[in-house]
């Protein structure tokens, strides 16, 4: 495979700063705190439920499917497999990216991928930015000796992206034993971020370059802002066949940064606190358009999952509801929370006469009036 001829020929004799970048040049013990520091905040800000969007909501409540009373099946028949980025899930639901970096994110990411591996899901990891500013939290987001099967998504940052070589992307991921790279695009969040980036620049040529010599899927990523029909054009253009559109409704990672700036910042966070396109939205806009959609951003149970797929997605992710069971029921928590998850999306389809997830995007439905503003406006 191109990947792994690229990172086989990966010089072991080059420093880290040659091989990785601009990105790892800094050995600053400072700024190597502040990053373990940020990654110990999200987590507990995402788990504390104080993050959610305020006024905005995904819009998943306003899709209602048209009850099946007669359904002609028995509910064992509902083939709940899906095939995404080339891998067989036993359901068409993932544990999106959340962690990694700390030794909480260690146990955290080891027991969600453990879960997935159980339960026939997908699995995410966290920004893997750490990996290459401190490589001894490579650990940390190392999984697949209890997922080896499972479809694991590495996960880096477009700008982080830009900064380094394609073998070092590559190297990145392999060392994890990624399926396919996440590269998420989080501009909102970054301009609330103390000390976060300014310069998007190149954007498309860097994602050109990986679709190109990567040779694993990449998945264009939002961080809760949605994808706009825009972007998802742009991205078909460049040849990438998947998306997650990390819609607005959930955890606002403005806010999540909004709690840990100061001054003149913190101000402009909370204005933009509820910034994005809703999650339903981003996926109905680029439903058409031939990708394999993941549907990110504010799913709280299978019935949402079960809607966005109705909308056009391909399977529904789901991250701070897991992170809760975690809290509260470790790794046993997070199996009986998806295990629920699962057999709200069975009912879903059995309910509306389906036999597959994929069969929901063809039944009858009705969309509530926000919804079809955003579907039919933001063309």
């Amino acid at each position: 495979m191109a990947h792994e001829l690229l990172v086989q020929g990966s010089r072991p004799d080059l420093s880290r700063a040659e091989r990785f970048g601009p990105m790892s040049r800094s050995s600053d013990p400072v700024q190597e705190n502040i990053i373990s520091q940020r990654k110990a905040d999200h987590l507990a800000l995402c788990a504390s439920g104080e993050v959610e969007f305020r006024r905005k909501g995904t819009l998943l409540d306003e899709v209602h499917l048209v009850h099946d009373a007669l359904p002609d099946r028995h509910l064992d028949e509902v083939d709940l497999t899906t095939t995404l980025l080339g891998k067989r899930l036993a359901a068409p639901i993932v544990v999106s990216g959340m962690t990694g970096g700390t030794d909480e994110a260690q146990q955290i990411n080891r027991d969600l991928a453990r879960a997935a591996e159980a339960l026939g899901l997908g699995f995410g990891l966290g920004s893997q930015r750490a990996m290459v500013l401190r490589p001894e939290t490579t650990r940390t987001y190392q999984v697949r000796d209890v997922a080896p099967t499972t479809l694991v998504l590495a996960n880096l940052g477009l700008v982080q992206a830009r900064q380094m070589s394609t073998a070092a992307v590559g190297e990145l991921c392999q060392t994890v034993g990624a399926d396919a790279l996440c590269v998420h695009l989080n501009p909102a969040m970054e301009l609330i971020q103390p000390g976060g980036d300014r310069d998007f620049r190149g954007g498309r040529d860097v994602l050109r370059r990986l679709r190109s010599e990567l040779g694993i899927p990449l998945v264009v990523k939002e961080t809760g802002c949605g994808l706009s029909r825009s972007v998802g054009l742009a991205v078909r253009s460049l040849g990438i066949t998947a998306v997650d559109v990390s819609g607005a409704g959930g955890t606002s990672w403005v806010g999540v940064e909004t709690r840990r700036a100061s001054g003149q910042q913190r101000q402009l966070g909370e204005e933009l606190w509820d910034w994005g396109i809703p999650t339903a939205a981003s996926v109905g806009l680029l439903a058409d358009l031939g990708l394999e959609i993941i549907a990110t951003g504010g799913l709280r149970s299978g019935i949402d999952v079960a809607h966005a797929l109705a909308l056009g997605a391909t399977a529904g992710g789901l991250a701070a509801p897991v992170l809760r069971a975690h809290r509260e029921g470790g790794y046993e928590g997070v199996v009986a929370f998806l295990r629920h998850v699962i057999e709200g999306v069975r009912a879903v389809t059995f309910l509306t006469g389906c036999r597959t997830p994929a069969e929901l995007r063809h039944v009858p439905r009705v969309l509530g009036p926000t919804l079809r503003a955003w579907l039919t406006e933001a063309r």
